[in-house]
């Protein structure tokens, strides 16, 4: 049986200083920023009150309110001492309310029996998007504890999600309540107190109950645990994963859903597969779904088994255009392929699939499974799933195929700022960690030379981070001993400057040398380029030195700028004899 949520404890003041002041919130991904505030640091980085705890487990409890657009909950935090400490940051973004903070009994003691349950009121401190919170005693390295909280108010509203975050309060065609969130980059405070910060996963899942009316349907991450009635026209829906999760992919679905079914027999056994959508978009989403089994089947081949097979894989209709929720992927495309009908790379490929399907689901192995600590590294959650888009086609279509659907992405670059944003403050980077991100890891491949090796690379990728938070420098690393070439200058480039290569080159008099370098880079820059002719490879090592190969006509026929731009994320240049 599900409690009442209770707003009846009374709230606790602290009596002890409070060392900050952080300001509301509204940032989120895509939204530049220049300037950094205290807010931004206690938002994007561990301090004190973070650094010596590790989140176990989230439980969380929502009931909205459809007409006044608020919440109200209770969310379950079970942690664990990493170090000694007593005092913590939570997050709950403006103008949410924290009512009180208690725990009901101290059952979680390490190596030591179970004690008798037991209420304790915490004192806490609610001032702009933090929630400075003192615990009763001193926790121990290594012991276990912990707190519920809860809370009430009206949640940020999303204008134009995914885009902008917070809670979607929609109503499908036939005038039903359509509502779910999106809080990437906003963060998941936005809508429930947490250690908002993505370096930090629960480690043993969560779940996620939703108090909604009899007449809707509610969804979330993982498995259905429990249905049951909440009171008088009221159900609550209990979902529930397994696995580490990041904050932000926990989710409520409500809206009018029915539900079909499929299995997937896929490297790890059998997956099972579950479809939510709206009522009158059954048979759309029927035939456009076909795309789903055969797109895991090409993931698993490139990337490994689906990282979450204990939590299943859903996809489901919601009010936006979708996101990358973990086993719950929200689907918005209008059941057309492309990106709403359009194809991003002009390329023509890009038209032959469903781009949410592909894309949202490639993030499963790339923001899912494998996450980036701090925002700031976001590149390898969309470059290696804007990258997945290249892989998918070229799985189906054939490699040329995959090669132009690659090329056609650099039309999105804009080279406006690096990839790599500032770290410690809740700050992603360029937009082109998406498309220049993916052509960045197809040149890498080339140059590699060897599919083969490039494929097992990604694989032994996404087993060694198997469900784990990560820095830029471990998969930098891990890529150049893998491929056993120092990548380093490489990433330097594409990651940390807006610069693009140039590949500046000339023949000798009587044509049988050709003299290359490079120049527009970073100090070391040396990508390889390497050719396959008449199943010959020809490779060139550039630097920002010149240097010489031999050549023949016919591989100086071969060796044109059009067949090194469409492989590689270079300009080329003819130059004089200089």
């Amino acid at each position: 049986m599900i409690l009442p949520l209770r707003r009846t404890l009374v709230r606790s003041v602290l009596l002890f200083s409070f060392f900050c002041t952080a300001t509301k919130s509204s940032a989120q991904l895509l939204q530049q920023k220049n300037t950094y505030t205290l807010a931004d640091t206690l938002r994007g980085s561990l301090n004190e009150n973070r650094d010596w705890w590790d989140v176990l487990r989230y439980d969380i409890t929502v009931k909205p309110d459809f007409e006044k657009k608020e919440i109200e909950g209770k969310v379950i935090i079970q942690a664990i001492a990493t170090k000694g400490g007593k005092q913590l940051q939570i997050d709950l973004q403006q103008p949410l309310i924290v009512d009180s903070i208690i725990r009901k009994g101290n059952y979680f003691i390490k190596n030591g029996p179970s004690l008798p349950s037991i209420h304790e009121t915490f004192l806490f401190k609610q001032e702009g998007n933090i929630v400075l919170v003192m615990l009763n005693d001193f926790k121990n390295k290594g012991e276990r504890f912990d707190f519920h909280i809860f809370y009430h108010g009206k949640p940020i509203e999303a204008r134009t999600p995914p885009w902008d975050g917070g809670w979607i309060w929609k109503k499908d065609k036939n005038g039903n309540p359509f509502v779910s969130v999106a809080v990437q980059g906003l963060g998941a405070s936005a809508w429930y107190p947490c250690k908002d910060y993505q370096g930090d996963e629960p480690d043993n899942g969560a779940s996620l109950t939703m108090i909604v009316p009899d007449t809707l349907v509610a969804i979330a991450n993982g498995k259905l645990s429990r249905l049951s009635n909440f009171s008088t026209n009221l159900l609550s829906y209990k979902w529930e994963v397994k696995n580490p999760i990041n904050n932000y992919c926990i989710v409520p679905y409500i809206g009018k859903y029915v539900n079909f079914t499929d299995t997937l027999m896929g490297e790890k056994g059998k997956l099972d597969i579950s479809y939510w959508v709206l009522d009158y978009n059954v048979e759309k989403a029927k035939e456009q779904f076909k795309q789903v089994k055969p797109m895991l089947h090409a993931f698993e081949y490139w990337f490994g088994p689906y990282p979450f097979y204990e939590d299943s894989y859903k996809l489901i209709d919601a009010p936006h255009l979708g996101m990358e929720h973990q086993s719950a992927v929200a689907y918005g495309n209008q059941y057309k392929n492309g990106y709403l009908g359009i194809d991003r790379s002009a390329s023509g490929w890009g038209k032959k699939w469903d781009f949410i399907i592909v894309h949202e689901s490639g993030h499963e192995w790339f923001a899912n499974n494998i996450t980036t600590k701090d925002i700031a590294d976001m590149w390898v959650h969309e470059a290696f799933t804007t990258y997945s888009e290249t892989l998918f086609t070229e799985y189906y279509y054939g490699i040329q195929a995959g090669n132009e659907y690659n090329f056609g992405q650099r039309r999105n670059i804009r080279n406006d700022q690096p990839i790599i944003g500032a770290y410690g403050v809740n700050k992603e980077g360029s937009g082109d960690m998406y498309d220049k991100g993916s052509n960045m890891i197809h040149s890498i491949r080339h140059a590699m030379n060897d599919d083969t090796k490039f494929r097992n690379m990604i694989r032994k990728l996404n087993k060694k981070f198997y469900h784990q938070t990560v820095i830029t420098q471990e998969i930098e690393t891990f890529i150049s001993k893998k491929s056993r070439f120092n990548f380093s200058y490489v990433f330097n480039q594409y990651l940390r400057t807006t610069q693009v290569p140039t590949l500046e080159y000339y023949f000798s008099t009587d044509n049988n040398k050709m003299y290359y370098r490079y120049t527009d880079c970073v100090e070391g820059f040396d990508l390889p380029i390497v050719f396959n002719v008449e199943k010959n490879s020809i490779k060139l090592q550039p630097n920002i030195n010149w240097n010489f190969i031999d050549v023949t006509p016919t591989t100086q026929k071969f060796i044109a700028a059009k067949n090194i731009e469409k492989l590689y994320y270079i300009k080329t240049k003819e130059v004089t004899n200089p």
